[in-house]
């Protein structure tokens, strides 16, 4: 316990910024993250092992959702796999700082990871919805529509904000750090990756797993013309 102790420690003092990050990232992933983290560190995993680990948790989830039909254990099975596989998400990068930084490979690991992760879960909700179509009152056929549309919300969201965020200059050296809000923390909620996995709860109930889905991809297609306009808004300003 002493080495998980000790990295604990030097993870506090090298957290990212929680600008721009939702409640649960801040309060609940990230801390979670920070003790995988550590116990991976004291474990002697790499940060690419880590970032198998989120992913074996992730796609496992996934297919289950796929191949199983509806039931309130899939669900509790499926939300606790994702929110492992979220939270060793998190652990990947943590751990890569504490060992003195990540490396390219990583890097791009971990996004390859996230963007493979986001694609396969609506496309095995889409496939849950046409093979379990009584089970979850998706009998019409524009209910397959719906993890599309999400999927559309979710991957153009990932891959804009992160061309935004490598296109932005960084801030100046010395520069203090902008401090978080929590009213944007709030507001970023509906769209936080954690808290999507809660709706895999309600896998049981079927209909009410089918519409909640649904509404959170609308909420997610929102946002993503609310995030469009304020990154292009702000690269507009930006000279290269």
């Amino acid at each position: 316990m002493g080495r998980v102790g000790t990295a604990l420690g030097e993870l506090r003092g090298a957290q990212k910024s929680a600008k721009g990050v939702s409640l649960y990232s801040r309060f609940v992933n990230r801390p979670t993250g920070r003790y995988l983290a550590a116990v991976s560190h004291a474990l002697g995993l790499t940060p690419n092992q880590v970032t198998l680990i989120s992913a074996a948790f992730s796609f496992a989830a996934v297919a289950a959702v796929a191949l199983t039909g509806p039931s309130w254990a899939l669900g509790i099975a499926v939300w606790a796999a994702l929110a492992v596989g979220f939270a060793f998400d998190s652990a990947d990068g943590q751990l890569a700082r504490l060992r003195g930084g990540g490396s390219a490979a990583g890097e791009w690991l971990d996004h390859v990871v996230d963007a493979a992760k986001l694609t396969a879960l609506h496309s095995c909700v889409l496939i849950a919805f046409y093979r379990f179509p009584e089970q979850y009152g998706t009998t019409a056929d524009g209910w397959l529509l719906v993890p599309l549309g999400f999927q559309f919300a979710a991957v153009v969201t990932f891959f804009g904000g992160l061309l935004t965020e490598k296109l932005k200059p960084g801030p100046a050296p010395g520069s203090p750090a902008a401090a978080p809000s929590t009213l944007r923390a709030v507001a970023l909620l509906p769209v936080d990756y954690g808290v999507f996995c809660l709706v895999f709860l309600l896998l049981g109930g079927g209909e009410l797993f089918a519409w909640a889905y649904a509404g959170l991809g609308a909420v997610a297609a929102l946002f993503l013309l609310a995030f469009l306009a304020k990154w292009f808004r702000e690269l507009s300003a930006v000279r290269r």
